[in-house]
């Protein structure tokens, strides 16, 4: 990995390298996305078959699209009963963080007659989208269904991409059974996205879809956002890890190409005090990437967007990490917690050796889709919040509203709003 002393240009230039990895310039692929989306929408169960067909060579009709409960049964025959105790196990871990974020509805009553509060609804109906094009991702399942599971979603409709038989990753559907996801239906792609927008005769309208996928796949949420929520478009995976002298070299090697295996285009940066340090990460990357499976992937990403910077004090290597604001930031230093007062701005934080960022991804609790491109500056992890509405609760009687009228009657005529300010003006008129 390069390594070069953190000074402002050094910085900027990261900024800028990871800036480009995001870059909007997709309209060859935007305008396919339209299409699809238009056909979806005016053809429905028609389109979406005949797409299913196209990229996915599945023959799929109105009696096939659905997961059944014959081909959930059959999944668990398929996935080792290991794996699906584990599977559990993160569930449960899932379940008991998220539960803590939930909010309750509230009511105040003042004396002078007012009653004001908030009203906390979870949404009717959620669409989960699950890539399953080269690998499977039950911990996507997880992460996505979990928390609208305790936000008291009823229906929560997931759709993932099938083989040309029709058939869906065992581990995906064992995930998703475990998690509580209502219906399954085997599609994929930007077609998927649009049938949980706009409906199908098949495929249910949803209120939300959140979940991972390609750039057809992100530009379709895109576009169809304003018929639905949707979380957010996520870019590619990136890691920074902050670290000092006392930082063992061989762990934060692993721990940065745990991103770096992602995806070409994913980040891994290490901001350490130790020049020392720096050498021997570096020497450990090379022996680690030599023998791992994805070793191609993981130099492209380590040559591209690698990076080990020297900071000449913890501070300089702080503010640096704010400014990247990194989807995860691992604080290996002789006091992490101390050190993390200082942070402002991560997706996810993990303290100490032993909080390698895979914790994260799989097991600990705390959800794994995180803000990537430095949106951690604004944007939080996904939570039980996203799954909710929030109404406000208004009540005055004759004497709360009495004693402010000419008030709001003022004010609304500042803005030239006179029927706003008659509305009020009316039950006072006597």
């Amino acid at each position: 990995m390069k390594i070069v002393m953190l000074t402002n240009d050094t910085k900027n230039k990261l900024m800028n390298d990871l800036l480009k990895r995001a870059t909007d310039d997709y309209s060859e692929q935007e305008s396919v996305v339209k299409v699809i989306i238009k056909d979806i929408h005016d053809r429905r169960d028609d389109a979406l078959f005949e797409y299913t067909k196209k990229f996915d060579k599945a023959e799929l009709n109105a009696d096939n699209i659905r997961v059944t409960p014959d081909e959930i049964e059959a999944a668990y025959e398929e996935v080792d009963e290991e794996l699906i105790t584990v599977i559990r196990k993160a569930i449960s871990n899932i379940k008991t963080f998220h539960e803590k974020q939930k909010r309750n509805s509230w009511i105040t009553t003042e004396d002078n007659g007012v009653i004001l509060g908030q009203r906390i609804l979870p949404l009717e109906s959620v669409g989960v989208y699950v890539p399953g094009g080269k690998a499977a991702y039950p911990s996507t399942v997880l992460m996505n269904v979990i928390p609208a599971k305790v936000a008291g979603v009823e229906r929560i409709v997931m759709t993932t991409p099938c083989n040309a038989e029709g058939k869906v990753y065992p581990t995906t559907l064992v995930a998703a059974n475990e998690a509580g996801v209502t219906d399954i239906f085997k599609v994929g792609g930007a077609q998927a996205i649009a049938a949980l927008a706009y409906g199908t005769e098949s495929v249910p309208k949803v209120d939300k879809i959140v979940g991972p996928g390609n750039i057809f796949v992100a530009i379709a949420k895109r576009l169809v956002y304003g018929h639905v929520s949707i979380d957010s478009i996520a870019g590619p995976s990136e890691i920074l890890v902050l670290a000092d002298e006392t930082a063992n070299p061989e762990y934060v090697a692993a721990d940065l190409l745990s991103q770096a295996e992602h995806d070409e285009l994913a980040s891994a940066t290490l901001v350490t005090t130790s020049e020392e340090l720096a050498i021997e990460v570096s020497k450990w990357v090379d022996t680690f990437t030599a023998k791992l499976e994805r070793k191609d992937i993981i130099q492209k990403s380590i040559d591209n967007f690698g990076n080990i910077f020297v900071a000449k004090d913890m501070n300089d290597a702080i503010d640096a990490a704010n400014e990247i604001a990194p989807e995860h930031l691992e604080i290996i230093t002789k006091n992490p917690w101390e050190t993390m007062t200082k942070v402002k701005n991560a997706g996810a934080i993990f303290l100490g050796e032993y909080s390698s960022e895979p914790l994260g991804d799989y097991f600990a609790g705390p959800n794994h889709v995180l803000p990537t491109n430095g949106t951690a500056r604004f944007f939080s992890p996904l939570n039980v919040d996203d799954f909710v509405k929030k109404s406000s609760i208004i009540n005055y009687n004759e004497e709360a509203l009495r004693a402010v009228h000419e008030d709001i009657e003022l004010f609304a005529k500042a803005e030239g709003l006179t029927a706003h300010a008659n509305s009020i003006a009316v039950r006072f008129k006597g």
